[in-house]
């Protein structure tokens, strides 16, 4: 490794993310003007790159601090007794992250107690998503229904009917796996060329989390389904719209799992509390909440919210009915849009890619709209189903630049361009727009949403 010492580049995240909310308001109001660029790289001092000598690694820290009273006065936390162990009974995030928050879009509709909720994916790291963050899609507002009474049954073409308590489930065989969750209209406003501001917006309506429950098909065989003649069951949510979707048997039999916990912890109740199906691969309305049944059956049902709502317009003006696999799809989440690069210098890219169809093989970036692509790192644990972080390194040289990823999974599948996807799906689609993300670096470092075609 060379022992020069490179300037690293700081970000300024986007407002909803910044810890310091005058200064957020500040930006939202006026813009990032030169003089606010200027007062901002004053205040943060750039961190040296790693290098081999550890003797030129301490002097530049050294240089760095000078003056800094942060570093050199002895801060007053270090010199008093600290709050007890049971301040909070339930633990919380810092006081200083209380804009990490998920946020609704005033542009979407509501609908009665219907609603979206984004996770924040620019401040999060890792691949594994809070429960406190986790994005939410209500039909009918959520709930928070007691245990103790709810009932979830499994009926239709069994040899025998039952009906569970949460009790009966929970003393069950259980397996805990980590999957992804996505919306099947997360980035929809993309299809209409509608530049949203930041990628908690573009692409918030996904997450993930470890999911703790029995599998389906444990549950099928306890109430002995016709494996002869069974083609699909039914999921009914016991929520006010009776959201009900149809998965197919082979389905309910590989993966599907019946979930009472999230995050080691039980479900919380926007999602689903005390109980919901979790789909691996497939679009985040068949993963029923508050779930209270299974019906089994030989030919799908055709239920309002798959006959007339989660269905894709295409150009001919047919529509494409039970299209539920969440294609192979990726997005940087920093740098990305609403952010600032205050200073030329060394990157770190990051951002999540997942396959509704197993592993994600290979996530290659490129910071000029396409034209040239490197590889990045695929960080561990890469699963099936679930959330892959990647990393790749950058210097910004201080022109402008256009950042894209474009994710590969196991199968083969290679994301698709915006212009490559419209050419077989047209321009009315709502749903499952996996197309290449892109987000403009400005020589002003600032990052804004572009569609690169």
């Amino acid at each position: 490794m060379s022992h020069e010492i490179k300037k690293t580049g700081r970000i300024l995240r986007a407002p909803e993310n910044f810890v310091d909310s005058r200064l957020a308001e500040e930006i939202s109001k006026d813009g990032m003007n030169k003089e606010r660029r200027g007062f901002l790289r004053r205040s943060f001092l750039a961190a040296s790159a790693a290098m081999a000598s550890g003797t030129a690694l301490a002097q530049a820290a050294a240089s760095s601090f000078e003056g800094d009273s942060n570093i050199l006065t002895l801060p007053e936390h270090a010199k008093t007794l600290g709050k007890p162990v049971a301040t909070n009974a339930y633990g919380m995030p810092s006081k200083f992250e209380t804009n990490l928050l998920r946020r609704e879009s005033p542009g979407l509709t509501r609908v009665s107690a219907a609603s979206v909720a984004f996770t924040p994916l620019q401040g999060l790291f890792g691949i594994i998503t809070p429960s406190g963050l986790h994005f939410e899609r209500h039909h009918q507002g959520w709930y928070d229904v007691d245990p103790s009474k709810h009932r979830f049954m499994i009926n239709g073409m069994v040899k025998n009917p039952k009906v569970y308590t949460m009790d009966d489930l929970m003393r069950m065989p259980s397996v805990s796996r980590m999957h992804f969750i996505e919306c099947g209209a997360n980035t929809a406003m993309e299809w209409g060329n509608v530049a949203v501001p930041t990628v908690q917006y573009s692409h918030g309506m996904l997450s993930c989390s470890e999911f703790t429950g029995v599998p389906l098909s444990y549950l099928l065989e306890d109430c002995g389904y016709d494996k002869k003649n069974a083609r699909v069951v039914l999921a009914e949510g016991s929520d006010g719209s009776a959201m009900t979707r149809t998965i197919s048997i082979d389905r309910a039999l590989d993966d599907v799992l019946v979930v009472w916990g999230m995050n080691g912890e039980m479900l919380r109740p926007e999602n689903g509390y005390p109980l919901r199906l979790v789909v691996p691969g497939v679009q985040g309305v068949s993963w029923v909440k508050w779930l209270r049944r299974i019906e089994v059956g030989d030919k799908p049902y055709a239920t309002k919210d798959e006959a007339i709502h989660y269905i894709d317009a295409m150009p001919d003006g047919t529509f494409r009915q039970y299209t539920s696999i969440q294609e192979t799809k990726s997005v940087i989440t920093t740098p990305s849009a609403g952010q600032t690069l205050l200073d030329k210098g060394f990157y770190n890219i990051t951002g999540l890619a997942w396959s509704g169809r197993g592993k994600i093989k290979r996530v290659d970036v490129s910071v000029d709209g396409g034209r040239n692509w490197r590889t990045a790192r695929l960080e561990t644990p890469v699963l099936s189903k679930c959330l892959t972080r990647f990393n790749i390194d950058w210097v910004w040289d201080g022109s402008p630049a256009v950042l894209q990823s474009r994710a590969i999974d196991e199968t083969g599948y290679v994301q698709p361009k915006i212009n490559e996807l419209r050419a077989v799906r047209g321009t009315k689609s709502i749903y499952h727009n996996n197309a290449i993300q892109s987000w403009k670096v400005a020589e002003s470092g600032e990052v804004s949403n572009v569609q690169v075609y």
